[in-house]
């Protein structure tokens, strides 16, 4: 039986702070830990927040990129948030099962029971990341589809309920093998990763100088506690959400990536619906509304059939925007109102920061630019209420004293 939510759907930007306790109070812990996450790996904020979505949604994502542009050290970021237990593992050709799942229990095996010992291993974690997943043998990847589609492990007499919430896979590319399609299935979610802009270059350059975080310490240190927990409260609200609403428009959405050649198999449909409902809970709500349909185009299999669903949807996720995953739903959706909504995060994090700055550091250069941003991006007439007051900020912050 899953917790049912008893709070009333709200408009979160309607109201004032909300209850710790409550479903939008969890996706404000949330929003806070991933933007932490996010926080010093430039342009992978988008990858932080879709294996958070992927969390509360109890999906599986596949991170698609060349070596070296941070696919590891986005989930790491997240995972060193959440405060569960994490597994790691680069897979190849010659990874033997034990590895992943755990050894044979020698005092078992003495007695003629063939156990395993999972304590530490996959079986275990709360979150794993797998890299270059579909190098995985076929022992591996076999046991490896049970655990992801069931969340039970089985081998030998070895029958365990496991805790995970989301395995991140992570390639190079995509497989040519048609034997791995089935177990590529299983990653619902799909972000593809390129090398960053050259327009960002300096920031990149900047970021690199400062000393790599740890897995605890002053520049790494430990997420909330309680944050597990609330990513499973918010997952429980996550299933009792109200689809009713946006199931026309999500049945038109698939009807259209299907027409426009996107292949959408009938069990990653239903699944979509799981993506709307995290996206929902995790903007506060409990209901589902076409603000949350820029999840879709994650189902697309390729990067190109991925930017071919954006533009296929581009009238049906024009309004879509999400007040904790800013940088994904901005990214997927292409949106105004995402737009909004990521800026008016960005500008408030750089406020915070600017006043926190020792004496003989500027910022001005990073408020500037967030300025400018807000300027050739929207009309003066059309700026957002909550838009127009960061704007006032950042001029008040800039402006010579």
């Amino acid at each position: 039986m899953t917790e049912t939510s008893t709070h009333p759907t709200t408009d979160p930007a309607a109201t004032g702070p909300a209850s710790p306790t409550s479903p939008a109070g969890d996706a404000e812990l949330v929003a806070a830990a991933v933007a932490a996450a996010g926080r010093g790996i430039t342009d992978r904020e988008s990858v932080a927040e879709v294996v958070t979505l992927c969390a509360v949604a109890g999906e599986h994502l596949l991170v698609v990129g060349p070596p070296g542009t941070a696919k590891s050290e986005a989930v790491r970021r997240v995972a060193a948030q959440f405060d569960g237990r994490y597994f790691e593992y680069l897979l190849g050709r010659f990874t033997e099962p034990n590895e992943l799942f755990g050894p044979v229990d020698l005092r078992q095996l003495r007695e003629g029971r063939v156990e395993f010992e999972t304590a530490g291993m996959l079986p275990e974690a709360d979150v794993a990341f797998l890299d270059e997943v579909f190098l995985g043998s076929t022992a591996v990847l076999n046991t490896l589809l049970g655990l992801l589609n069931e969340r039970v492990f089985r081998r030998g007499r070895t029958v365990l309920a496991s805790p995970l919430r989301v395995c991140v896979g992570a390639a190079n590319h995509l497989p040519d093998d048609p034997a791995l399609a089935a177990f590529a299935d299983r990653f619902l979610a799909r972000v593809f990763v390129e090398p960053v802009a050259d327009a960002r270059l300096e920031e990149l350059l900047e970021e690199g100088r400062r000393p790599a975080p740890t897995q605890a310490g002053p520049d790494r240190p430990a997420g909330p506690a309680g944050l597990l927990a609330a990513v499973d409260r918010l997952a429980a609200a996550a299933r009792t959400c109200d689809l009713d609403e946006v199931t026309p428009l999500v049945a038109a959405a698939l009807r259209r990536l299907r027409g426009a050649g996107v292949p959408v198999s009938d069990r990653r449909a239903v699944r979509s619906q799981n993506l709307v409902a995290a996206a929902a809970v995790l903007d506060g709500r409990s209901t589902a509304s076409a603000r949350d349909l820029w999840v879709l185009p994650l189902i697309a299999p390729t990067a190109d059939t991925q930017a071919l669903a954006r533009d296929t949807l581009a009238d049906l996720i024009e309004k879509a925007a999400n007040r904790s995953l800013a940088h994904a739903a901005e990214e997927l959706s292409r949106s105004t109102a995402a737009r909004a909504e990521r800026i008016a995060r960005t500008g408030t994090a750089l406020l915070a920061d600017h006043r926190g700055l020792p004496a003989g550091r500027d910022s001005r250069l990073r408020l500037e630019a967030a300025l400018r941003e807000i300027d050739a991006g929207f009309d003066p007439a059309d700026l957002p209420a909550a838009l127009a007051g960061i704007r006032a900020e950042l001029v008040a912050a800039v402006a010579p004293s």
